[in-house]
């Protein structure tokens, strides 16, 4: 009977010192304060009073990173947010290297966000985002990585640019467009004249094609504008049909 409390205080004892992670959980272990090592996923036991646990989340997790107003090269004040992922690869530096890595993480990587705008210029920043998310990324992931931490991927989400800056940039785009459509203009006159030209120089030896040509020029106009138009026609033009009409109406008559 004496031997039933010791029992029951050794069964306590065993079951107070079992432990469940979860398949995305790691527990860091501390033994009297000093690093016991890793243990989870699943059912673990610790020495009770003697041990104890950090449990530490190794999924993915996504950072958030508030709106930052900065100065770009150029000198053009912008408003620039992004998002963050990362997870932990080594639960024992995450815990022991930095006080709360969720929020070191999130400090430095507003201020890499806030230097690196700093060092290009507005139409870089917004034609090289990708370029920008990828020196963003390798810059956090180098200091991160002694914390036992992966930066998996940085992306902007929106630059908001001020009302004067959008208003110019709107003019210089109209600017651009008006001019490239002086461009195309330009160079499809300049093809429709040699084509003019071309066929200028073929109708130059040929008075009959020239005129046929004047025809269905005046017929386009007829067809266009309903007018009356009165035209001159050349005598040699008019000889000629004179001369092609009594030649048919003599092979009527000799048939």
């Amino acid at each position: 009977m004496t031997l039933i409390p010791y029992i029951g205080a050794i069964a306590f004892l065993l079951l107070s010192g079992l432990r469940i992670a979860q398949e995305y959980q790691r527990s860091v272990i501390f033994r009297l304060g000093r690093f016991q090592g890793i243990k989870g996923p699943g059912l673990y036991w610790i020495i009770p009073f003697i041990e104890r646990q950090q449990k530490v989340d190794i999924r993915t997790k996504t950072v958030d990173l508030e709106r930052q107003e900065t100065i770009t090269k150029d000198s053009v004040t912008i408003k620039v947010n992004a998002v963050l992922w990362f997870r932990i690869t080594n639960p024992e530096d995450a815990i022991i290297k930095v006080a709360d890595y969720n929020k070191a993480v999130y400090q430095f990587s507003v201020t890499a966000l806030r230097n690196i705008i700093g060092q290009h210029t507005l139409d870089e920043v917004l034609r090289e985002r990708e370029q920008i998310n990828g020196t963003l990324q390798k810059i956090v992931d180098a200091t991160t990585e002694p914390w036992g931490i992966k930066i998996e991927m940085v992306e902007m989400k929106d630059v908001e640019i001020p009302e004067g800056m959008q208003r110019a940039m709107a003019r210089e785009a109209e600017a651009i467009r008006e001019k490239r459509a002086r461009i195309v203009k330009a160079e499809a006159e300049l093809d429709a004249s040699i084509k003019l030209t071309q066929g200028a120089k073929e109708m130059e030896g040929s008075p009959v094609a020239l005129e046929l040509r004047r025809m269905q020029m005046l017929s386009e106009i007829g067809i266009d504008n309903n007018t009356t138009t009165i035209i001159l026609v050349p005598s040699d033009f008019t000889n000629a049909a004179k001369s092609f009409t009594e030649l048919v109406a003599a092979k009527k008559k000799e048939q």
